[in-house]
């Protein structure tokens, strides 16, 4: 697999960090997830199977587990030793805490110069913020793409995917793959400073145009993106269900107002998003309201147009091309697993469906870094492994 040989070390917690380096496991790389005395704390959250986190198993998958207090100089000790033979290392604590424990890049790359050193944190290590606390929807809320959630009575709704958490993941995985692929050639490490704020307003690229251009803010329900579109907006359907049309392309919107009997508004659909084009949302609202969602869709099936039910993740999950495409996969027990999203032709990923108990393999790593049995055991009894 692409990644086979390359060793990880994971100190991240939550999302972020643990999803980008479940990725790299699923590719080959032998990533050593270390977990406080404690555990990571997603082997606690949200729903469970079988007695196992749903949450954990989809994000720490195919890794080692090694429960190490690094507050013990013998637990630091056995860091170091893992450190010296490791390309990645990955953390995600908020700044100044790895420098406190002696275990910030300037410390590591003395032990390690290969080393690949990526602090993934909410508002990176610099700038004003870099000392407050946030999950994503502070992130959100503080950078604006909240304010693109306004719900029919015009306030903000929570955002339904965690952008900000998961849009950091993948820049970290594009980094750290960026600065191995120069690892190979130098033999020399990186220190990358990954902010989720960062990476989610590198994501609004498409978004820019009323703030680069005249300093405006968005006027939300009049852009495209966010219903200002006929065609790129959500109606409701006579049994309460709702149908998105995503596409505004003026060959699209044509195809539908022409089945439909009203090519007198097809013009409208060359006008900007927003009043000009609510004519033909007011059409649709009701050509839909007189529609079973069933009806509609049977209606849409042989229109060369973008159009889709809105669904739960339930329904979207388990619609059969999840399993086509590989992304819904069954282990020996029955349990579900998200699959692998990036596909190559030679070398694909694999699933490795074990999921590592807290500390589970302690032991065995401590003892592959040269130590004894005697020391193992001490540390054990002591609490530090």
């Amino acid at each position: 697999m692409k990644l086979e040989g390359v060793k990880v070390i994971d100190l991240s917690m939550f999302l972020p960090g643990p999803h980008f380096t479940m990725m790299m496991a699923d590719h080959g790389a032998d990533v050593i997830r270390v977990e406080p005395l404690g555990g990571e704390p997603s082997r606690e959250l949200g729903w469970k199977q079988d007695g196992q986190s749903v949450w954990f198993r989809n994000t720490h998958r195919g890794k080692r587990s090694l429960r190490l207090n690094l507050k013990d100089p013998r637990g630091k000790a056995l860091l170091l030793k893992l450190v010296a033979e490791a390309d990645v290392f990955v953390e995600g604590f908020r700044p100044g805490v790895m420098a406190r424990l002696g275990l910030d890049y300037e410390t590591l790359k003395t032990h390690a110069p290969q080393l690949i050193y990526c602090s993934l944190s909410a508002f990176g290590q610099t700038g004003r913020y870099r000392d407050k606390p946030a999950h994503n929807v502070a992130m959100e809320a503080l950078l604006g793409t909240v304010s693109f959630n306004l719900g029919h009575d015009g306030k903000p709704a929570m955002p339904g995917i965690p952008a900000a958490d998961m849009c950091g993941s993948l820049t970290a995985f594009a980094g750290v793959l960026m600065a191995l692929l120069r690892q190979r050639t130098t033999g020399q490490g990186d220190y990358l400073d990954i902010a989720m704020h960062d990476a989610l307003l590198a994501w609004t690229a498409n978004y820019q145009g009323p703030i680069f251009a005249a300093r405006q803010a968005h006027q939300v329900k009049l852009e495209r993106n966010w219903g200002g579109a006929a065609f790129y907006n959500a109606y409701e359907t006579r049994d309460a269900q709702w149908l998105v049309m995503g596409g505004s392309e003026l060959h699209f919107c044509a195809n539908v107002l022409n089945k439909a009997g009203r090519p007198d508004l097809i013009d409208l659909c060359r006008e900007p998003p927003g009043l000009a084009q609510q004519p033909v949302a007011d059409f649709l609202r009701e050509f839909f309201a007189a529609r079973t969602l069933e009806d509609a869709l049977a209606w849409l099936g042989d229109v060369d147009c973008c159009y889709a039910p809105v669904r739960t993740l339930l329904e979207g999950t388990l619609d059969p091309n999840t399993r086509e495409r590989g992304m819904l996969l069954s282990d020996g027990d029955g349990r579900d697993h998200l699959g692998i999203p990036i596909k190559y032709s030679e070398e694909p990923g694999r699933v490795d469906f074990r999921v590592p108990a807290l500390g589970e393999h302690s032991e065995a790593i401590a003892r592959a870094a040269g130590l004894d049995d005697t020391l193992i055991a001490e540390m054990i009894r002591d609490g530090v492994l």
